[in-house]
């Protein structure tokens, strides 16, 4: 329930752009009308499979990577990590530097083998040398429990931006914005397929660079140009002096506090080369190579996003008060709008009110950009995986495999609505790290393993996912994420037993172990001739799609 305090500060940014609510709505209503358009205009040339999954592998390689950072750069990047390091200061910034190197991994191990090896989904590379049913069905299943986890965080991050754009403390109102954001994501992707996804997210990648780039510069002018005085001024208004600046605010006061910040740090790094999301987009361009250079523009864009995030953050702590930053949302996610809504002149200016607008009506954009990447992730690996290899044992015509996948984007949508609606009170960079953490913990252990080790099984494969998956989810849903704390998200209840908000140093390495040990005590002999065709395949991309 809001409490007064949220009251305030909520009512304190819709009085500021009440006067200016026909031209906040406007920039909303413009955004949601072009993206319309571009997603019909793409949905009229999406005739085959490979169309609505790959585009029909018709993108360039700064195209792709423009995607690519269009789908990474989510609500968590713009939203929760500004507050994470308006809140915590140094300890909040290693959001950034994590979402950052994660890209190398991805990069150096994933990107040219997998668009070699598949076609559509990581359930290709995975039962390639397997047994594809009880592969592509792990798979599958993971894949929607990964996109379902990180849906959360853009589904909270939808809610609680609207909410303060337009005044709404009624959790009623809340609940209704995550609904329409999860129906604009649902004819997103069953109109536009990958093409639609593809452009609204370079549209989107445009608009939030640019967005972003402006409130830098705001800050940066505010204070001069002097990231000391910027860094001082936050420390000062912070209340927690040079302890601000330095490690230790969030984790470093316990010894759990310090593994929950290793723990943070090993699924942040290994995360992305695991996330289904990121990984279809590599199947958009027609060459190894240019997956290759698609990463390599994601990774330029990406970073010099990431350093704006520094000042961000830092910007909202030096602005505003902390008590101010809480009371609008106790994870911090309003910091950067608020920020906005301070350097354009504040709550009864002009400059402010119309900032604060744009803004938010580019962080909106992301959100919905990311939520139909999301999205088309996870009904494509279940109409491919599941419904066409499992279900109809390969037997499905194109046609029948493309309306199961428009129709588990229906269901996905109404599943991430009920649990967003529940979520909207957590911090959005976290909720994207516990994403990172089940997909490192199920995903990447069972990729390596295929692309790299001959004695892999599908024994090995099944252990590595299922151990991997159902390890990491049942500790966060018996962390303080869920239950324990007045940040969680079952607040009157208290269940949990494991400590740490992040599963991944406990769940990582059960998934790489679990995957090594099915391999060792399985029966199957593995099918060496396989492989080699994979190895070659991953590696020099002959006979690739």
């Amino acid at each position: 329930m809001s409490t007064p305090a949220d009251t305030t500060v909520l009512l304190a940014a819709g009085s500021a752009t009440s006067e200016h609510r026909p031209l906040i709505i406007g920039l909303f209503a413009a955004f949601v009308v072009a993206t319309l358009v571009i997603t019909i205009w793409a949905g009229r040339q999406t005739r085959s499979a490979a169309d609505f999954y790959a585009g029909g592998r018709q993108f360039t390689g700064f195209q792709n990577g423009l995607a690519i950072s269009g789908d990474y750069m989510s609500a968590a990047s713009f939203l929760g990590i500004a507050g994470a390091i308006a809140l915590f200061g140094y300890d909040g910034f290693l959001y950034s530097i994590g979402f950052l190197v994660a890209w190398l991994v991805a990069l150096l191990l994933v990107a040219e083998p997998l668009r070699n090896s598949g076609r559509f989904t990581m359930g290709d590379v995975l039962a390639y040398r397997m047994r594809q049913r009880p592969v592509r069905t792990a798979a599958g299943t993971s894949t929607i429990v990964v996109s379902i986890f990180y849906l959360l965080a853009q589904m909270a991050g939808a809610g609680v931006l609207v909410s303060l754009l337009l005044g709404i403390t009624s959790d009623g109102g809340k609940v209704a914005i995550v609904a329409l954001v999860g129906v604009l994501m649902i004819v997103y992707v069953t109109i536009g397929g990958m093409k639609g996804t593809t452009w609204v997210q370079m549209v989107k990648a445009v608009l939030l660079i640019a967005g972003t780039l402006l409130i830098t510069f705001l800050i940066l002018l505010k204070f001069h140009f002097n990231v000391s005085e910027l860094l001082g001024a936050a420390a000062t208004n912070s209340g927690k002096g040079d302890a601000f600046l330095k490690p230790g605010l969030k984790y470093g006061a316990t010894g759990t506090s310090k593994l929950d910040f290793l723990s943070l740090g090993i699924a942040l790094v290994l995360g992305t080369a695991g996330l289904p999301h990121i990984l279809i987009r590599f199947y958009t361009v027609p060459t190894a190579k240019a997956a290759r250079k698609s990463v390599n523009w994601a990774i330029g864009i990406i970073g010099a996003f990431y350093l704006m995030t520094i000042v961000l953050g830092f910007g909202a702590a030096a602005l505003l008060k902390n008590t101010d930053i809480i009371a609008s949302n106790k994870a911090g996610n309003t910091a950067a709008p608020l920020a906005a809504l301070e350097i354009g002149g504040g709550p009864d200016s002009t400059g402010g009110a119309i900032l604060l607008a744009v803004i938010s009506a580019v962080a909106f954009a992301t959100i919905l950009a990311v939520v139909a990447g999301l999205t088309l992730a996870s009904s494509s690996s279940f109409a491919h995986d599941i419904y066409a290899n499992v279900i109809r044992r390969g037997q499905a015509t194109e046609k029948e495999e493309v309306r199961a996948a428009r129709w588990a984007t229906v269901l996905i949508g109404i599943v991430s609505i009920a649990l967003g609606a529940l979520a909207r009170d957590l911090n959005v960079a976290g909720l994207v790290a516990l994403a990172f953490a089940v997909a490192a913990s199920a995903n990447l252990p069972t990729i390596l393993y295929s692309l790299f080790w001959k004695r892999f099984t599908t024994n090995g494969a099944l252990w590595s996912i299922y151990g991997g998956l159902i390890s990491a989810v049942v500790l966060v849903l018996f962390s303080p994420v869920v239950s324990g704390k007045p940040t969680s998200m079952f607040k009157t209840v208290d269940f949990y037993w494991f400590p740490l908000e992040n599963p991944g140093l406990v769940s990582i390495p059960l998934g790489f172990l679990l995957g090594w040990l099915g391999s060792i005590l399985s029966k199957e002999e593995p099918d060496k001739g396989k492989y080699a065709e994979l190895e070659v395949k991953s590696l020099t991309g002959v006979g690739a799609h």
